[in-house]
């Protein structure tokens, strides 16, 4: 039995097979995963039912289980349908996960969403995780920091 809270069997592979500077992509309910997969990474499904599994509940596992050193999200847009004015919730929430897990100095850097979906594609990218989390601007690319010998 494992000590920490990810038991997924395909995420805990891909992760292993990752290192230093590799990439996992938790991706919300509305994000195109199957044509924006990169070369080299594993795509899982956890998309259930709308809103279960969520993108903090897949970040609140992965973060007992890989050390993390920088996260990008997808930025929001200002004008149109899905603009808003200000950072969406679940940032907040993302914020709240890497500070109750020990990466309060990981901030969130926001990138253009046709760039962030070519950083969501390259091949440093080792997995991303489907979601069904039905918040918009719920994207968010993790990059495997360096585990450190005790």
């Amino acid at each position: 039995m494992l000590k920490h809270n990810l038991l997924h069997p395909q995420v805990l592979n891909a992760l292993a097979a990752a290192g230093h500077s590799s990439r996992v992509l938790i991706a919300d309910g509305n994000y195109p995963a199957s044509t924006t997969l990169g070369p080299n990474a594993r795509l899982v499904h956890l998309n259930l039912t709308p809103g279960v599994v969520s993108c903090t509940q897949v970040l609140d596992a992965l973060l007992t289980a890989v050390p993390v050193e920088a996260a990008q999200t997808m930025a929001y847009a200002t004008t149109g349908p899905y603009a808003l004015s200000e950072d969406p919730p679940i940032w907040a929430e993302y914020r709240q996960s890497l500070d109750q897990h020990g990466y309060a100095d990981v901030t969130l850097d926001p990138v253009e969403r046709f760039a962030f979906y070519d950083l969501a594609k390259a091949p440093d990218v080792a997995l991303t995780i489907a979601t069904a989390d039905q918040r918009i601007y719920a994207n968010l690319l993790l990059t495997i920091g360096v585990v450190l010998p005790q």
